[in-house]
């Protein structure tokens, strides 16, 4: 079938039989689909944020490289024009699902995220937390950073949500609807991290020195910061796998893996009870 006869989205799908991960075989057409069918739960996280995409046009084994400026012109983009003192850039984001799909199929297959949304660019809403162990630890020790961080994110009465990072961590997602400036914001995540440190200094470091995490976890707050990005909930990983970071419930934690959800498993959970329902709540 010639590649101008593969429509979704009112899309042309190009190089459809493409093989971007080998094992096991995921076509370009397999990840068109995938985002077509998470949609439903993927764009209200994901919609009227600035983006970082990292793009993969020859496959995993290829040249891999992200892209932040507007160069998609399909409707379902938008742009926004962010100025400084010296210059002023062009970003985008996307406003519907045919904007998602056109992204993909300009090989566009991991999406990350500001943690504002366009019309509050300097009202941060969305706080992340991303556990990340030395990789000699184990995965029980992670996952009691991970109790341990929401243990003291209950204390400061801030309610968490738990998905896979598709890497070797676990993120923690923190909705915030107090209005408060990316300085406060950065500041309140560095507090939160530093409190982790100062309470178990042998598991934890808020240090983003790669020296600093011998045997231990960073927690990283980094990215809480005016233009930083985190991966979007059901973002692929352009992993080995190709995995996803996937939203899932607080007793999973014990069960799931970081590195365990893949897109056909992700597709399955999807007919599930959404575990993040209440997050715009």
């Amino acid at each position: 079938m010639p590649d101008n006869k593969i429509i979704i989205e009112n899309i042309p799908i190009s190089s459809p039989d493409k093989i971007i991960f080998k094992n096991p075989s995921i076509t370009k057409l397999d990840i068109v689909k995938y985002y077509q069918k998470v949609a439903f739960r993927m764009l209200p996280y994901l919609e009227n944020r600035l983006l970082s995409v990292i793009r993969m046009p020859d496959g995993y084994g290829g040249e891999k490289f992200f892209k932040k400026h507007l160069e998609n012109k399909n409707k379902g983009i938008g742009k926004k024009i962010i100025k400084s003192k010296e210059h002023k850039e062009d970003y985008y984001y996307i406003k519907s699902k045919e904007g998602l799909i056109s992204e993909v199929q300009m090989n566009s297959y991991e999406f990350h995220i500001w943690g504002s949304t366009i019309k509050q660019l300097e009202t941060p809403n969305l706080m992340v937390f991303d556990l990340d162990p030395d990789e000699k630890l184990d995965i029980e020790k992670l996952r009691n950073g991970v109790k341990d961080l929401k243990k003291i994110l209950d204390e400061l009465k801030l309610k968490s949500y738990l998905k896979t990072s598709g890497g070797k961590g676990y993120h923690i997602v923190v909705p915030i609807k107090t209005k408060m400036t990316w300085t406060k914001f950065r500041k309140t995540a560095r507090d939160i991290a530093i409190l982790m440190e100062t309470k178990w200094p042998d598991k934890y470091t808020s240090n983003i020195r790669l020296k600093s995490r011998k045997d231990k976890i960073f927690i990283d707050w980094v990215r809480n910061t005016r233009s930083s990005t985190s991966v979007a909930p059901y973002s692929i990983r352009l992993r080995d796998k190709c995995t996803v970071s996937m939203p899932m419930k607080w007793s999973e934690l014990d069960k799931v893996n970081p590195d365990e959800v893949t897109i056909d498993l992700a597709l399955k959970r999807l007919k599930r009870k959404d575990p993040w329902i209440d997050f715009f709540d």
